[in-house]
């Protein structure tokens, strides 16, 4: 990673102004010269045709060893783009026009762009240190020329801020493997989905356009599913299982039965494959990713033995020697089947012991997935394999002694934000461990969203805040992004689904896009963003859409900051609902607000240390709860204001349903902001005994009622209930006799 700054930026002129200039005239020629051959810069030259093609534009394609040579290329056409995908290419193409040359040849995802004007003809040409820095100079074009900046462009040079940029995807490949997502609506309906080649190319094409380029595919037991074992041959299993049964609550909540009988007992076939068939299958998915720049990793829990359990003596049993073997066996399986395996993450939990000695969690990993990928190593020697050791359940101290002489890489990985990424934009959680953390490793960041799955959500600012403040390259290995509690495949809550569901990357693109786009470059600038805004939605004016999703988008970082439930647990809290598991607590009340913690490092005040120094007539040190209601009002009223300004979104599906997201979040503002203050002022009659805070609460109280119907509507009309994993049954309408429980509680 190198954190050089942009020397220019692609977007110059204010979006207030609209004053784009065109690309070419319309029906123009646009020649194109690249080298032919190199998947990532096949996918750009491919978006550049698109985009050129609806403006009414044609792209001329020529070799790029046809640049500067007489009669191999017209000489008449007024634009040219040129890609160039190695530093021998840059070079020479840079010798060829007379441009600045790359100044950042080694840096891995590097590119440069050049703007040349010779007598009429202005070449756009794209300096890359490999392939995939051309595929994003050549994407930077594409996007360009689809919002009409393109001749607004001056040279710039890009290196990635973030090296390694990462999605969490947990994958329920079967019912017989599961996930630990799948006891939930989104796993079971995208069983299917993931074994569907279409369904990869679609997803892994989004994640090039917007920069990601990891992807981990997280299963607590995968190797039945993706490998046969040449020791263990009987484990590896046919055809792909969907239990017929429904799930509901009662599952355990670290996937210790998430293979029950039941489930086993009435399974439907969904897609009849061998196991050779499935390896052929991975194999693709992995060549595909590679071909758009992205590497994949494969991340376990443990120890689950869901589809192999009871074979050749195969337990869960952690002293098992069996089981060790077995394990051993299926890593290097797995390395060896699939060559574009990039690493393995693993995790000393959630079904873990805590033994002594040899069978202790972190002999046990090491005796495994340590030994698997040694023995990998030894027969690919030139192959580099990352070892990821998750800090789940597990403590420094621990993990330090059997890991510090395993060969690298071997890196670290932590929940950064907890649950939580939409909460604090610096969390201090994996700091202590950050700085006792030997200088030769390094860690990657959890980047968990279990605070936002129906909504589109879309805040700059605090997406760019939040990416600054990850630690520097000394330590960072890069992100994972995504959630536990819900499976970002195609979306099945919608009540207007798409004939062919929309992924869940397309239908929250902006989102992806502020996170891809800015953990790359976190310095582009609003005016990009409000600039396609504009040119997705022409019907909406961008400047007030775009600070809606501004205010609206505040509404759940600001309540996680102050409601903070069992450490950031994503059991313990779901902001969309008020809600977390029924085993946990269930919905929050107003006596929960009022004993409630909120999120350490926030600066602000709970409702008990805020009503305590105010009755002692102390000075509120902090971020005081009226302060916090007070900026949930103003971000909603910000927002439904702007929104009530906007014209009708016509026929346009897909404008409409953002701002009924926009909406529905504004008003889970409002509902938050009263009952924030109506628990303020609860905890003040509980102290004084003075009737008129009590009035005051139930007014409160009463009006976060007809905020909650507001929003329940609102959500409603858009998506139908579901079950979550993590925190049960959603239903927001059903949950409004809970908010009214909280006026009667208030009147006790």
């Amino acid at each position: 990673m190198q954190r050089l700054r942009v020397i220019s930026i692609l977007i110059l002129i204010s979006i207030s102004s609209f004053g784009f200039a065109p690309v070419t005239a319309a029906g123009a020629q646009v020649e194109l010269f690249y080298a032919a051959g190199k998947p990532q810069v096949e996918f750009a030259s491919n978006e550049i045709r698109a985009a050129l093609t609806e403006r009414g534009d044609a792209c001329l394609p020529h070799s790029l060893d046809a640049l500067g040579t007489p009669g191999k290329a017209a000489a008449v056409d007024p634009t040219r783009i040129v890609l160039a995908s190695s530093a021998e290419e840059s070079r020479h193409v840079a010798e060829t026009l007379g441009v600045d040359p790359l100044k950042t040849a080694a840096v891995a995802q590097s590119y440069a762009i050049r703007r040349q004007s010779d007598t009429g003809r202005i070449t756009y040409t794209v300096l890359a240190a490999d392939p995939v820095g051309a595929m994003y100079g050549g994407l930077d074009l594409a996007e360009a020329v689809r919002l009409g900046t393109l001749a607004n462009l001056t040279d710039s040079n890009h290196t990635p801020f973030i090296a390694q940029r990462g999605i969490k995807f947990n994958i329920p490949l079967d019912a017989r493997t599961p996930s630990y997502s799948d006891a939930s609506d989104s796993a079971q309906q995208n069983i299917a989905e993931v074994w569907d080649m279409g369904f990869w190319h679609e997803y892994l094409d989004e994640l090039a356009r917007q920069r990601f380029n990891v992807l981990s595919l997280w299963n607590l037991h995968p190797f039945p599913s993706m490998v046969k074992v040449p020791e263990y041959p009987d484990v590896a299993l046919a055809d792909v299982m969907r239990t017929t049964e429904k799930f509901d609550s009662s599952y355990d909540l670290t996937g210790k039965d998430m293979v029950r009988p039941a489930l086993l007992a009435h399974v439907e076939v969904v897609k009849k494959m061998t196991i050779e068939q499935k390896i052929a299958f991975w194999r693709a998915v992995m060549d595909y990713a590679h071909d758009r720049g992205i590497s994949v990793y494969v991340y376990t829990w443990n120890i689950f033995v869901w589809g192999a359990d009871g074979k050749y003596g195969i337990t869960s049993a952690q002293d098992n020697p069996i089981t060790i073997d077995y394990f051993r066996k299926s890593v290097r399986a797995m390395l060896v089947t699939y060559p574009r395996l990039a690493g393995i993450g693993v995790t000393a939990g959630e079904s873990m012991q805590n033994l002594q000695g040899e069978y202790s969690k972190e002999n046990w990993l090491k005796q495994t997935y340590g030994a698997g990928i040694e023995d990998v190593r030894k027969l690919q020697p030139e192959r580099s394999i990352d070892l990821i050791h998750r800090m789940n359940q597990a403590n420094l101290n621990q993990v330090l002694p059997p890991w510090l002489d395993y060969p690298k890489p071997f890196d670290l990985s932590y929940k950064y934000s907890a649950a939580h990424m939409y909460s604090l934009s610096a969390p201090p959680f994996a700091k202590r461990d950050l700085v006792a953390m030997p200088s030769s490793l390094r860690s990657w960041m959890e980047l968990r969203n279990d605070d936002i799955y129906s909504f589109r959500w879309g805040d700059p600012e605090y997406a760019r805040a939040y990416l600054r403040a990850l630690p520097g390259l000394a330590v960072l290995a890069g992100f994972n992004m995504g959630p536990d509690g819900y499976t970002w495949g195609r979306e099945f809550i919608s009540t207007e689904p798409e004939s062919t569901r929309q992924l869940v990357v397309k239908k929250q693109w902006y989102s992806f896009m502020l996170w891809g786009r800015l953990s790359y470059d976190p310095s582009l600038p609003d005016e990009l963003f409000e600039r396609t805004l504009a040119v997705r939605y022409p019907e909406s004016p961008a400047d007030k859409l775009f600070a809606a999703s501004e205010a609206s988008s505040r509404v759940i970082p600001e309540i996680n900051r102050f409601f903070w439930a069992s450490g950031g647990n994503d059991l313990a809290w779901f902001p969309e609902a008020c809600l977390s598991h029924p085993k946990h607590h269930g919905f929050y009340t107003v006596k929960d607000f009022m004993n409630g913690a909120t999120t350490p490092g926030s600066g602000i005040l709970n409702i008990r240390e805020y009503t305590s120094a105010v009755l002692q007539g102390a000075l509120a040190t902090g971020i005081t709860p009226p302060q916090v209601a007070d900026q949930l009002r103003a971000d909603a009223t910000q927002a439904l204001k702007l929104l009530d300004a906007m014209p009708s979104p016509g026929s346009d599906k897909e404008l409409r349903l953002t701002l009924g997201d926009l909406r529905a979040m504004a008003y889970l503002g409002e509902y938050y902001a009263d009952k924030i203050m109506g628990a303020t002022e609860l905890a003040a009659y509980g102290a004084t005994h003075d009737a008129q805070r009590r009035a005051s609460s139930v007014r409160y109280l009463q009006s976060a009622v007809e905020d909650w119907k507001q929003y329940a509507a609102i959500a409603t009309r858009q998506y139908r209930p579901q079950l979550l994993t993590r925190v049960g049954y959603v239903d927001l309408n059903e949950l409004t006799a809970k908010v009214e429980h909280d006026v009667k509680i208030a009147n006790e």
